[in-house]
């Protein structure tokens, strides 16, 4: 597929987690952040959205307007900082502790031309759509548009405005042990993750 870079969000508020910075919690005895940012450690450039403390060497950072904004402003962010010819994008959040290169490889293999991008899709048929890669003009155009219907503002914009109308071919996860779209929303989450990765 050629070479891609990467947009990891990480400004969220954690508010179920106490208003923690829950990227920055370990699971592994390694940030989840940076664990996220290893899976795609091929990316150029690697971009991450949100506090900026400590980032492995080479990562880009950013914050999103206004900080708190959500992950449509956090991705406007975080493509405004990738290189003009940058066609491919892995959009993720930052608290998937579980998330592999071999996840993002199987996503990139099944990306289609005539995809906008491709998702995992779980076992109920919900889009984990911060677990994808997508094409960055068609993430732009969806940018611009949501802009234009909300007088200007990316700010609490949902993700599903941002990707519809978009092609985006579902992909289910057919690999070994737990799913790479695991995300830590709570503390029992963060104690499965620990599990799973020992």
């Amino acid at each position: 597929m050629g070479t891609y870079a990467a947009v990891v969000l990480a400004g969220g508020a954690a508010r179920r987690m106490g208003g923690v910075d829950k990227p920055a919690l370990p699971v592994g005895g390694l940030s989840m952040r940076d664990r996220v940012l290893a899976a795609v450690g091929d990316a150029a450039p690697r971009v991450l959205v949100g506090p900026g403390d400590d980032v492995p060497d080479g990562v880009r950072v950013t914050r999103e307007d206004p900080p708190g904004g959500g992950p449509v402003a956090a991705t406007a962010a975080g493509l405004a900082l990738l290189d003009p010819d940058t066609t491919l994008v892995a959009l993720l959040a930052a608290d998937l502790p579980l998330l592999t290169r071999a996840a993002i490889g199987d996503l990139l293999t099944h990306l289609n031309p005539a995809d906008d991008g491709v998702c995992f899709v779980d076992a109920d048929g919900r889009r984990q759509s911060l677990c994808g890669v997508w094409r960055v003009a068609a993430l732009r155009a969806g940018l611009a548009r949501l802009a234009t219907e909300r007088g200007g503002s990316l700010a609490g914009a949902p993700v599903r405005g941002l990707l519809a109308g978009l092609v985006v071919r579902e992909v289910p996860w057919a690999g070994d042990g737990p799913p790479p779209w695991f995300d830590c929303d709570t503390d029992e989450d963060v104690r499965r993750a620990e599990e799973w990765v020992r």
